[in-house]
């Protein structure tokens, strides 16, 4: 399974991502007992942070590198290594949580047949993801220096409408009980490097091929063009937006 995470840099430098989706879990409110599946776990500190409510939660992955980081953090719980487009379990769930993962799947439909037929009949679907107009400012400038670069960008990330989100939920079954969303202005770790540490994170695969000193010099274009928006007292931030929703299975 090709893996282009580092868990290392993304614990170190951008734990921001599971912190601030920490309150998520309050609205799925798993409650003792209940089987919890958190779907793209990262390095599995929401994970350990449901189980710590006495729920039976599994974290499933694609990234090899980010489940040997959440097995080594959290040795005691059970993470497996598998393809949110095509999972499924025995026994059914109570919830499945999920946080900044689904965005890096453009194949939703197929995400959500598998949340649905993993869940119990009125079954929980509690996630967080990029919204529209997320990180509209980053996303703008890598897409215009590229295109200047002589190559054709190729944007991973999906970013649905509420309203569309809802729609495909709904399509499989799903009442949408609770949508939102909402700015989420995130200071980025390294005053100075911040910006770029996050597009060596999130960014790889619009720069694949690329070689370093011209990825480097891409870097610089794009810290030029955001900079009037997104250096703020003296350090980057990355101006997301984010989707939350809280749907039940019907069935």
């Amino acid at each position: 399974m090709t893996d282009r995470w580092d868990s290392s840099l993304y614990d170190d430098r951008h734990s921001f991502v599971w912190k601030k989706g920490a309150d998520l879990i309050d609205l799925v409110a798993s409650a003792p007992g209940e089987r919890v599946l958190d779907l793209g776990c990262g390095t599995g500190h929401l994970t350990a942070k449901i189980a710590e409510l006495g729920a039976e939660v599994i974290g499933l992955d694609s990234s090899p590198s980010m489940i040997a980081q959440a097995r080594q953090n959290y040795p005691k719980l059970k993470f497996i290594l598998t393809d949110a487009r095509d999972f499924s379990f025995e026994a059914p769930f109570d919830v499945v949580f999920s946080n900044a993962a689904l965005h890096w799947i453009p194949e939703a439909d197929r995400v959500v047949a598998c949340v649905v037929r993993s869940l119990k009949p009125g079954g929980r679907f509690g996630l967080e993801m990029g919204v529209k107009g997320n990180i509209a400012s980053i996303t703008e400038a890598i897409d215009s220096v590229l295109r200047e670069m002589g190559r054709e960008p190729h944007n991973p990330w999906y970013f649905p409408s509420l309203g569309d989100y809802a729609k495909l939920l709904e399509h499989h079954g799903f009442e949408v009980g609770f949508a939102s969303t909402f700015d989420r202005w995130n200071r980025l770790e390294h005053p100075e490097r911040g910006l770029r540490e996050w597009l060596d994170m999130f960014a790889g695969p619009w720069f694949e091929g690329i070689p370093i000193e011209a990825r480097a010099d891409a870097y610089l274009q794009i810290e030029d063009r955001v900079r009037g928006k997104l250096w703020r007292h003296g350090a980057w931030w990355a101006d997301y937006k984010r989707l939350r929703v809280l749907a039940r299975a019907l069935s």
